[in-house]
């Protein structure tokens, strides 16, 4: 799957190419908008984009983990060590199994505390146009869909900005927002 940004300049063509995408075959469940009037858009059909789209919550919820995990484990050993010989051999391994557990959802839940508060890195670069009052379009279309629907797309709305992270935007930004 392929994650593709649409930035449109009004509720009207935001629902039209919702319409057009599903008459392609893009499921409603993998488009999302955000825009400023974002409430006008349930009612006219079309997913509100949440957390999860919009912030780098995800990807921080597994930096969390991965840091979590080994953190826990190795305090879990500093306090076998800082306690001495008051646990058995079976008390040792629920000792450094319980910090390692606990180090991996304390580093997920202080992560996502984070993450939600960084924006997606394409929500970032039209901040000021969806102030402005334009709606931007995440879609996941199949790898193998990505060049119909762009040229479907930008044939039927031309005016519509149509664009993807880049590899030099994922490493001047903390997330993707996938």
């Amino acid at each position: 799957m392929q994650r593709l940004y649409f930035l449109s300049p009004n509720l009207d063509t935001t629902v039209n190419i919702a319409h057009e995408l599903s008459d392609l075959g893009i499921a409603k469940h993998q488009v999302h908008v955000t825009g400023r009037d974002w409430q006008t858009l349930a009612s006219r059909g079309v997913n509100n984009a949440t957390l999860r789209q919009t912030s780098d919550v995800v990807h921080a919820a597994w930096r969390g983990l991965k840091l979590g995990v080994p953190l826990g484990c190795v305090l879990g050993i500093a306090v076998y060590f800082g306690l001495g010989a008051e646990f058995g051999p079976l008390g040792i391994a629920a000792l450094i199994a319980g910090m390692t557990v606990f180090g991996g959802l304390f580093g997920i839940w202080t992560s996502t505390m984070i993450g939600v508060s960084v924006h997606d890195v394409k929500v970032d670069k039209f901040e000021q146009e969806i102030h402005d009052g334009a709606f931007l379009m995440m879609v996941d279309v199949p790898n193998d869909q990505e060049e119909m629907v762009y040229s479907i797309i930008h044939r039927h709305h031309p005016e519509v900005v149509i664009d993807k992270v880049s590899r030099g935007e994922l490493k001047h930004h903390c997330g993707t927002g996938a």
